[in-house]
C-alpha cells in the first residue's frame, strides 16, 4: 500500500503580538519529501512512530511536507496558503495514493482561519474525494471542531501530558489506517464540547489523571477503538477554545455517544479540581531557598514558549539576580542580542547589556546586567527526555553567563527545558545546583519529575499564565467556566452541544 505522511503542527495563541511567518516555521522544521524521513527516523515522536510502524508493516511511505514552529503568535495569511497548497501540491504529485496520514495540532490559528487543521482536512477532502482514508494524531490541547471530525476518517489525540506518547499514537495511527483502509473498522466518532477552559494541567497526577483513566476504562470496552480527553488550549480566542471529549466506536454512533458524554460529564463535574493557584515569583524562590536538599526546580508556568510566550520574560529572573545566592542558576532565557554580544566578546570577558523584556511589556522588564562569559555554545543537543527523545535541537548561538552567583544561559531561539542537555552543553551539572529556574509549564516533568528533590511553580502576568480573567477574551463562546457562572443543567448542554 502507498501511504502519504506529513505534518503541520502549529499551536497559536492568539494573545501573542508576535504573528508567525513562514521564518518562523523555518527556524524549527521545514522540511520536503525524502528529507523528512532523516529527521524524524529514530525520534520518538508522531512521524518517527508512523515511520516505524509502516515499514514494520511493509508499506510504500510517501514523506510530503513537515512543518512545525514554536508555538506563537496567528499564522500570516500568505504562510498558512503556502503550507496548504504546498502539502495538496505534493500530495498531488504522487499519483497512486492508497491512504493519508498526517501529524497536526489542533489549535492553529491563522488570519483566514481559526481552525487550520480542519480547513487544510476539508482541502484535502475536497481535492482527492472521500474514498481515500485520512487519519491524524492530534495533540492533546486541540480545540477540537465538528469540521476537523467530519473531515477525517480517524483523529487520535495523545493521551498523556507531558506527551511522551506521541511515538505510540503515531504508530497506531498507522495501523487504525490500514484497517480501515481494508475494511476491518469502521470508525464513528462522536465529539462532546464542555464549556470549560482548563489550565496546562499535567496528566501524571490530579484531576486529568483521573479522567484518562475512565478514558481507558472505555478503551478496554468492546466496540470502542479510542477515547481522548482533548484539554483544550485556553490561550487561543476563538469560538472553538475549550475542552471537549472525542470518544470513537467501531461502527457504533450511539455507543460513542455515550462514551463521549459520560466521560465530558466527569470533567464538568471535576472542573473546579482545575483552577489552581500558584506562587508569585518571589514567594516560589523563598520557598526554594528554604529546602536543605537540592536541585529544586522552580518552573515559571507564566511565560512558557511551549504556550506561546516570548520565554525572555523577567519576573523570576529578576528576583534570582536579587537574592544572588550561589549554587542557582536559570536555564534559560531567549535574547538573540545578548547571545550575539557574548560571542563577539568571547569566553572571558565581561560585557554590560540588557538582558530579556525585549519582545513586549508583559513578562518583565529588560534586566540592565554585567555579566562574566563563561561558556559559548551553537545551542545544539540532541533531546534525550521522553517526550521526543532523539530530536535535534538547535536553539542557535547561546551562552553561559555568570552574573553575580547566579549562572544564566541565554540562548537565540526559544524553547521549553525538556532535559537536561542544554544544561550539560554549556558545563553545568544540575546536581551540584540547589536551585534551577525554568521556562515550562508541565511538559519538563517527563525528564525531571524524579530526579530534582521538590518542584515549585510559580505565575505572574504572561501570555501563559493560569489566570484566565487577565485576557480580554472576545470570540470565545460564552457562559465559559471559571470566567462565568454556569447554572444550567450540564448534562443537557454536553448532548445537545448548544453552548
Amino acid at each position: 500500500m502507498r501511504v502519504a505522511i506529513g505534518q503541520v503542527i502549529h499551536e497559536t495563541n492568539t494573545f501573542s503580538t508576535e504573528r508567525t511567518t513562514e521564518a518562523h516555521f523555518c527556524s524549527l522544521e521545514w522540511a520536503e519529501g525524502e528529507d523528512i524521513i532523516e529527521l524524524h527516523e529514530g525520534v520518538k515522536d508522531y512521524l518517527g512512530g508512523m515511520i516505524d510502524e509502516g515499514r514494520e508493516l511493509g508499506l510504500a511511505l510517501i514523506p510530503t511536507l513537515s512543518v512545525v514552529a514554536q508555538p506563537s503568535g496567528i499564522i500570516a495569511g500568505e504562510t498558512w496558503l503556502k503550507i496548504k497548497e504546498r502539502l495538496i501540491d505534493h500530495l498531488k504529485r504522487i499519483g497512486h495514493l492508497d491512504a493519508i496520514c498526517l501529524a497536526l495540532h489542533g489549535a492553529g490559528v491563522s488570519e483566514q482561519s481559526s481552525d487550520i487543521e480542519g480547513d487544510l482536512l476539508s482541502s484535502i477532502r475536497s481535492t482527492f474525494g472521500q474514498e481515500i482514508p485520512v487519519v491524524a494524531t492530534l495533540d492533546l490541547h486541540a480545540n477540537m471542531t465538528d469540521q476537523m471530525v467530519d473531515q477525517a476518517d480517524l483523529l487520535l489525540g495523545v493521551h498523556l501530558y507531558p506527551h511522551s506518547d506521541e511515538y505510540d499514537r503515531g504508530r497506531e495511527a498507522i495501523r487504525r489506517l490500514i484497517d480501515i483502509a481494508k475494511g476491518k473498522i469502521k470508525p464513528c466518532m462522536h465529539l462532546t464540547k464542555i464549556p470549560i477552559l482548563i489550565p496546562t494541567s499535567t496528566t501524571l497526577f490530579g484531576p486529568a489523571k483521573h479522567i484518562n483513566d475512565q478514558c481507558m476504562g472505555w478503551e478496554g470496552e468492546q466496540g470502542i477503538i479510542d477515547c481522548t480527553f482533548f484539554h483544550g488550549f485556553p490561550y487561543s480566542d476563538t469560538p472553538y477554545t475549550g475542552a471537549s471529549v472525542l470518544a470513537t466506536s467501531d461502527g457504533d454512533d450511539e455507543l460513542a455517544r455515550l462514551a463521549s458524554s459520560q466521560v465530558a460529564q466527569k470533567i464538568w463535574e471535576s472542573r473546579g479540581e482545575f483552577q489552581v493557584s500558584h506562587f508569585s515569583p518571589s514567594e516560589g524562590l523563598n520557598r526554594a531557598l528554604q529546602e536543605s536538599n537540592g536541585p529544586v526546580i522552580i518552573n515559571e508556568t507564566s511565560d512558557n514558549p511551549g504556550a506561546g510566550a516570548p520565554g525572555d520574560g523577567t519576573f523570576l529572573l529578576a528576583e534570582m539576580l536579587s537574592k544572588d545566592v550561589p549554587n542557582t542558576c536559570f536555564c534559560h532565557i531567549c535574547d538573540p542580542e545578548v547571545a550575539n554580544v557574548a560571542h563577539q566578546a568571547g569566553v572571558g570577558a565581561f560585557i554590560n547589556v540588557s538582558l530579556g523584556g525585549k519582545t513586549d511589556h508583559l513578562h518583565g522588564s529588560s534586566l540592565p546586567i554585567r555579566a562574566y562569559v563563561k561558556c559559548l555554545t551553537d545551542g545544539q543537543f540532541i533531546q534525550t527526555s521522553p517526550m521526543e527523545e532523539g530530536l535535534k535541537v538547535d536553539l542557535g548561538k547561546s551562552v553561559r553567563l555568570l552574573i553575580g552567583n547566579v549562572d544564566v544561559i541565554v540562548t537565540s531561539l526559544k524553547s521549553q527545558l525538556l532535559d537536561d542537555e542544554l544544561l550539560k552543553l554549556h558545563g553545568i551539572d544540575m546536581k551540584r545546583y540547589n536551585v534551577i529556574g525554568i521556562k515550562s509549564s508541565q511538559h519538563f516533568r517527563g525528564f525531571f519529575e524524579n530526579k530534582v528533590t521538590k518542584i515549585i511553580t510559580v505565575d505572574s502576568l504572561g501570555l501563559s499564565t493560569f489566570n484566565f480573567s487577565k485576557f480580554s477574551y472576545r470570540n470565545i463562546c460564552r457562559p465559559v467556566y471559571p470566567l462565568d457562572k454556569i447554572e444550567i443543567n450540564a448534562v443537557s448542554r454536553f448532548l445537545n452541544k448548544d453552548w
